[in-house]
């Protein structure tokens, strides 16, 4: 892996200051944990028959950030980014995806909930989710998100050191 370049959260900050900076530390870490890996090793599944490999943990975050920030608070219709349904399993299928193609999107989508995020007044703007058909706060889906982002920075730490051996932040 290369250097660790991620910018840490403030120990002091506002509320929405920590949730964003949270977040960016956790995008950047599933990053990290890609760089320097070509498209067969980010390819590599865990054990069978499981699919997830780090090339699918970026494909799943794409749908993840599209699902809680774009379908959320501006297009409830907005398609899924891997598949025509709201299929998040879809993402999983990464036999035919490459760093280019899974990373375009999954920047895309991060650039894209940055640009909702710092648009919204406050914490307390509502959206509709539309797999619940019910309202959520911008701070009920940051928090979603960046729980997301643990869980599967976990996931991605241990699929690293079995890809190469790196282990670490």
């Amino acid at each position: 892996m290369a250097e660790d370049k991620r910018v840490g959260p403030p120990h002091v900050g506002s509320e929405r200051e920590t949730l964003r900076a949270f977040l960016d530390y956790h995008r950047a870490t599933l990053a990290m944990k890609c760089e320097g890996l070509t498209d067969a090793e980010l390819r590599q599944r865990s054990m069978p028959p499981s699919t997830l490999s780090l090339l699918a943990l970026v494909r799943h975050m794409a749908e993840v950030e599209r699902a809680w920030f774009r379908r959320v608070f501006e297009d409830n219709d907005a398609p899924m980014v891997w598949s025509d349904e709201i299929d998040f399993q879809a993402a999983y299928d990464d036999s035919a995806s490459t760093r280019a193609e899974a990373f375009a999107a999954w920047e895309a989508e991060v650039e894209h909930s940055r640009r909702i995020e710092r648009a919204a007044p406050s914490l307390d703007l509502t959206g509709r989710q539309p797999r619940w058909d019910e309202e959520v706060s911008l701070r009920m889906v940051m928090v979603h998100v960046l729980l997301e982002y643990g869980r599967h920075n976990g996931h991605a730490d241990l699929l690293r050191e079995g890809v190469d051996g790196a282990v670490g932040a």
